[in-house]
């Protein structure tokens, strides 16, 4: 899956405040998933792309570069589904789990220097369901306390904050009480971070209004932006003014081609209704961080900047 550099200077880096974002919209990476896909690699694994931390670091890295090529400024990292428990399933202990969360961070950072002047990294946490790998993340309300979720999400958040990130992606968060959860578990890495909702039209996954979701945002410095991701592409509009009126942030918006997940058969189905093009109605609502997830190559990013850079 091949694409072309973006066209024009590089923008400066993105600014690690709320109150520093500029008018403009800094564009995201895509799926890292299906760009592994791409280069030929195998991701049917209750891992998915974590398995490949361990595997074939090289891919990870190179899948990176793919989107740097493609005019994203911020990499998020194979971190999505790597948790300690996944990894203790597969007979890795904690010390080398750990490593392989560091690990994550370095190979996005290596495709960064590598890359473009500017490239930030962003190290993803994932929500509980992605470990249990069963598609739960797109219900939520795991019967889990904001006490018992917080537990689960703190030492994996702590030792990719050890390994140096610009900043934290806490994404694809089903429900309210996981946000909050999250965002607990985050407080005590120093680090900015974005907060970004898997929505079904102005609900959560589990079913609570997006109003109550992105209000968690609200007077917290350390949230960047609040908004969207792996949701269906009509959804974001109305999300992302949402969010940015509801919490007084820049919202992030990345929904994924509009493909649904089949959990119990590991596959995307349906066809694509992804528009790059609606990325400029979502930096008119709100939106200053914005790419694409799942099944959102190199080319829907590239194709993103393009539009953007013709709005500016």
């Amino acid at each position: 899956m091949g694409s072309q550099p973006a066209s024009g200077p590089a923008p400066p880096p993105v600014p690690l405040s709320a109150e520093g974002f500029p008018s403009r919209t800094v564009i995201l990476d895509g799926g890292l998933s299906n760009q592994l896909e791409a280069q030929g690699c195998d991701v049917s694994d209750p891992l998915w792309t974590a398995r490949l931390l361990a595997e074939q670091p090289e891919q990870v890295q190179a899948a990176h570069a793919a989107y740097v090529r493609a005019g994203a400024r911020v990499l998020t990292t194979a971190s999505y589904q790597a948790t300690f428990e996944g990894f203790a399933r597969r007979g890795i202990g904690r010390a080398e789990a750990a490593g392989l969360l560091g690990r994550s961070v370095r190979l996005a950072r290596r495709a960064a220097a590598e890359g473009a002047p500017g490239v930030r990294v962003a190290a993803s946490v994932g929500p509980y369901g992605a470990m249990l790998a069963d598609g739960s993340e797109y219900r939520g309300r795991y019967g889990l306390t904001v006490r018992e979720l917080e537990k689960f999400h703190r030492p994996r958040i702590e030792a990719l904050a050890e390994a140096g990130p610009d900043m934290l992606a806490l994404e694809t968060v089903p429900d309210t009480d996981e946000g909050e959860a999250m965002l607990r578990a985050a407080e005590g890495t120093g680090l900015p971070l974005w907060l970004s909702f898997t929505v079904e039209g102005r609900h959560t996954r589990a079913g609570q209004l997006l109003e109550e979701a992105f209000a968690l945002a609200a007077g917290r410095p350390e949230v960047l932006a609040v908004g969207v991701n792996c949701c269906a592409p009509g959804d974001v509009a109305e999300a992302v003014e949402l969010a940015a009126r509801v919490s007084g942030k820049p919202a992030v918006a990345y929904p994924n081609s509009g493909e649904r997940w089949d959990a119990k058969g590991r596959r995307f189905t349906g066809g694509s209704a992804f528009d790059p093009a609606a990325a400029v109605g979502w930096h008119r609502a709100g939106a200053r961080l914005v790419g694409g997830c799942c099944r959102v190559g190199p080319e829907g990013v590239s194709a993103i900047a393009d539009v953007l850079r013709s709005e500016r």
